[in-house]
């Protein structure tokens, strides 16, 4: 009984830890996959480069480019890609929404922000 407690407090641990440097990751306040779900407005918009962006998908896409590294690992996490984001065209998102102060030149994986 008393290797299963200790197993446990051991496991309770790395838990913690593992949540503490998942806190320091890309996004310090959520995960890239939980900030992807909230791009739903942006759907059509990150698979068709002529499609309209709706003003909810500019005002996340907007809050979430105040931090370009979380951007970019929002564009191409598992979420982004298995909802059918093309990471080429959803990057040019910022651009199609006409804001001044997007991260142009920022490298995203193999990509760059236009």
């Amino acid at each position: 009984m008393e290797v299963s407690v200790k197993c446990l407090f051991v496991l309770a641990i790395l838990a913690i830890a593992g949540i503490a440097v998942d806190a320091t990751g890309e996004c310090p306040k959520s995960t890239p996959d939980a900030e992807a779900m909230k791009l739903y407005p942006c759907a059509s918009a990150a698979q068709d480069p002529n499609a309209a962006v709706p003003a909810s998908c500019c005002a996340e896409v907007k809050r979430l480019g105040q931090n370009p590294k979380c951007m970019c690992a929002v564009m191409l996490s598992n979420t982004a890609k298995s909802s059918g984001v093309k990471p080429e065209v959803a990057l040019t998102i910022p651009k199609r929404c006409n804001f001044a102060n997007r991260p142009v030149g920022y490298k995203c994986g193999p990509y760059t922000l236009p």
